[in-house]
């Protein structure tokens, strides 16, 4: 554009205000439930408003409701016929904006959209209001229809009493039912509502006859002692979440402005399961599925709290994502682990029911924290050799503490080790492994190792040389039936005896195993590029026990052919304690190894005898 060239004029935005109400009305809100909520905040901040003016101003909200229409009282700040105009027929202005900023930090709402919500239940809003700011101001009519129309007229002191039965100031708020939506005007329908979305709020709110404010919350009530607080933090959480908790962690954080409990979950949850918190700002219930409020660490707890210092979304259903929902999820993650501090002090009976229950998630929080890792290591159950015993007790037992990566590895080497003395933790649930080898750091003096089936093979007894030469066949006999399979055969003498055989597959063979399966399925450029990474051919093991009577006499089987059965047996058997799951050369193989072995234990009948029984059958059926 040249500097002589003149501007294009200006145009200014085409708002279809039927089509905006809509939008805002039937889909920025979760739930038509809402309209309820934003009336109980459209009369608290009034009420707030007209405070910070007269402090002394009585500070009711009514709500009468009969199935066709909602009238909603409060006496709040009220309304001029030019305040009318400019807030309630200005969509994203708010009256906390205007001329109210020393007191806007105690408004509910922020956005002014709040009325919006009543049009999803409502057909038409009426708003009738006297100024307590300028008392000499007419008071003023303000009806506005779904279509986005509106109109306004100023009342006399007698329209005004007709209308809401006094000349007061404050505010006056009719709905009539939209079609098919009676249902939400229903007298005990409103006053659910209201009782879930402002039970906490300071000022006295009747629906009806029910006034549904008054009690402070449990945590902000004085009690007789420890264990009536206790009792009535527990009431409040059946009444709210539905469940009687573990335990009750109070959150008194004024430095984040936040007031509550914390309740621990009675049962074990996954840690995938976002917890729905329950946050009010407050005194006025915000949502009920907050999911970011607590670290992920803590996910066996459920909060319910007040705050005045969180941001909420638009909707006023969600919590804004800022810095300071980061400060409060730090500050209540650090009160959590304050509370399991003091219960390894002061009531370790507790905490290892807490940790038969959550131990998950303590694991999850010491990995990550090493002031909780020196704290609950110690107590942190674990599966191993010696059954479950947290690593305070392991350490005590035995100076070498190993462990395996996975279950199946555990579960390979647990019966042989425990035979042995080995100490062996089960490293393959979430987090164990990595736990293990902190040990130690807060216990020095035990050693950590890693297991695998290398070291299981060097802890077994080796067999005389005489006794393996005697069963030098069916070793030769085993090796070249398993040796196609990728698996050695060694002979080694171990307890228990019963366990004739025990397979041992490292992660390197596990994982070669794994290489080659795929470049077997794959095409031909991801097959080069498997192939490419193989290195060298890692093989799994099977230790023959000398102990077992089975394999002694598997030993003395002069046949050949049937020796190679009863190992290729002893393998399937092998694998199958090992619980590892069977590749289609090893299902083969196991099926062809107990074929052959009902066939050598049926042998066919003569063809002879079977001649000779002919006759007396047909002689039998003769005499038949």
């Amino acid at each position: 554009m040249t500097q002589n060239t003149p501007a294009p004029p200006a145009h200014t935005f085409q708002v279809d205000l039927r089509g905006l109400v809509d939008l805002l009305s039937q889909h920025l809100y979760a739930s038509p439930r809402v309209f309820v909520r934003e009336l109980l905040q459209n009369g608290v901040d009034a009420v707030t408003a007209r405070r910070s003016l007269d402090p002394g101003c009585p500070d009711s909200i009514r709500f009468t409701a009969d199935g066709a229409v909602l009238r909603v009282t409060d006496t709040g700040i009220g309304l001029t016929e030019d305040e009318v105009h400019r807030l309630l027929a200005t969509i994203g202005r708010s009256s906390k904006r205007d001329g109210l900023d020393e007191a806007r930090k105690e408004f509910l709402g922020q956005f002014g959209i709040g009325l919006l919500a009543c049009f999803v239940v409502a057909e038409t809003i009426r708003v009738v209001s006297r100024s307590a700011r300028t008392p000499d101001a007419t008071p003023v009519e303000w009806i506005a229809r779904g279509d986005g129309s509106y109109t306004v007229r100023t009342l006399s002191d007698s329209d005004l009493a007709e209308a809401t039965g006094g000349t007061e100031p404050g505010t006056t708020v009719f709905l009539e039912a939209r079609r098919g939506c009676e249902h939400w005007f229903d007298g005990a329908t409103v006053a659910e509502l209201a009782a879930d979305f402002g039970s906490l709020l300071p000022y006295d709110v009747v629906v009806g006859e029910r006034r549904i404010t008054g009690e402070p919350a449990p945590w902000a009530t004085a009690h007789p002692g420890p264990a009536a607080r206790q009792a009535a933090l527990s009431a409040y959480c059946q009444d709210t979440f539905g469940f009687a908790p573990l335990d009750s962690i109070e959150l008194d954080l004024p430095l984040v402005g936040v007031r509550g409990v914390a309740y621990v979950l009675p049962g074990q949850v996954s840690p995938a399961q976002r917890g729905g918190h329950r946050v009010h700002l407050k005194g006025m219930l915000l949502t009920d599925r907050a999911d970011a409020l607590l670290p992920d660490w803590a996910f066996f707890v459920r909060c319910v709290l007040d705050t005045d210092a969180l941001r909420p979304t638009a909707s006023r259903e969600a919590l804004y994502e800022d810095e300071t929902l980061a400060v409060v999820r730090d500050a209540l993650g650090a009160r959590v682990r304050e509370w399991l501090a003091e219960l390894s002090v002061s009531a370790p009976d507790r905490l290892r029911r807490f940790l038969s229950v959550h131990h998950l998630g303590v694991k999850a929080l010491a990995l990550h924290d090493d002031e909780v890792l020196r704290l609950m290591l110690p107590w942190l159950p674990f599966e191993t050799t010696d059954g479950e015993l947290t690593l305070d007790e392991l350490a005590r037992r035995h100076d070498t503490v190993r462990y395996t990566r996975t279950v199946d590895e555990f579960r390979q080497v647990s019966a042989i080790a425990a035979a042995q003395g080995l100490a062996v933790v089960n490293g393959g649930y979430t987090y164990d492994a990595d736990l293990v080898a902190r040990l130690p750091e807060i216990r020095p003096q035990v050693a950590v190792a890693e297991l695998d089936a290398s070291a299981v093979t060097a802890h077994l007894d080796p067999v005389d040389p005489l006794d393996e030469l005697a069963l030098g066949p069916v070793l030769a006999t085993a090796r070249a039936r398993l040796d196609p399979l990728g698996c050695d055969v060694v002979l080694r003498s171990f307890h228990p005896a019963s366990l004739a055989a025990l397979h041992l597959d490292d992660r390197a063979a596990r994982a070669e195993r794994a290489r080659a399966e795929a470049e077997a399925s794959a095409d031909d450029l991801w097959s080069g590029i498997l192939g490419a990474l193989k290195e060298s051919t890692p093989r799994s093991r099977l230790v023959l026990n000398h102990a077992s009577p089975l394999v002694r006499r598997v030993g003395a089987i002069d046949d050949q052919e049937l020796a190679g059965l009863a190992v290729e047996a002893l393998y399937g058997q092998a694998l199958l304690q090992a619980r590892r799951p069977l590749r289609p050369v090893d299902q083969a193989l196991v099926n062809r190894a107990f074929a052959g072995l009902l066939e050598w234990a049926t042998p066919t009948p003569q063809a002879g005898l079977d001649q000779q029984d002919e006759p007396d059958r047909h002689d039998d059926e003769d005499d038949r």
